[in-house]
C-alpha cells in the first residue's frame, strides 16, 4: 500500500481519487503519522461470490433441520 502525505493529496486530490478508482490504496500521513486510508469502493457485483464456489467441498446431512436433543438444548441440567 502506498503512503502519501496530506500535503501531496491537497496539491492534486483528483489524481489520487482516480488512482483509487483504478484499484490502488493509499495510507495518508500527517506529520509522519497515519491518519487515514483511501481504498477503492467495491461494487456489490464485485463482492458477490460466484454460485458453486464450494461445490463438493462439504455435504449437508439429511437431518440438518431435525430438532436438537434435549441435552443439547438445555444442557445437562435434566
Amino acid at each position: 500500500m502506498t503512503t502519501v502525505s496530506i500535503e501531496e493529496i491537497q496539491l492534486d486530490p483528483a489524481t489520487y481519487l482516480h488512482r483509487a478508482q483504478a484499484g490502488e490504496s493509499f495510507v495518508v500521513l500527517e506529520a509522519g503519522r497515519q491518519i487515514a486510508e483511501i481504498t477503492p469502493v467495491v461494487s456489490p457485483t464485485q463482492s458477490r461470490r460466484p454460485f458453486g464456489l464450494c461445490a463438493g467441498e462439504f455435504v449437508v446431512p439429511a437431518d440438518f433441520d431435525a430438532p436438537l436433543p434435549d441435552d443439547v438444548l438445555y444442557g445437562t441440567l435434566l
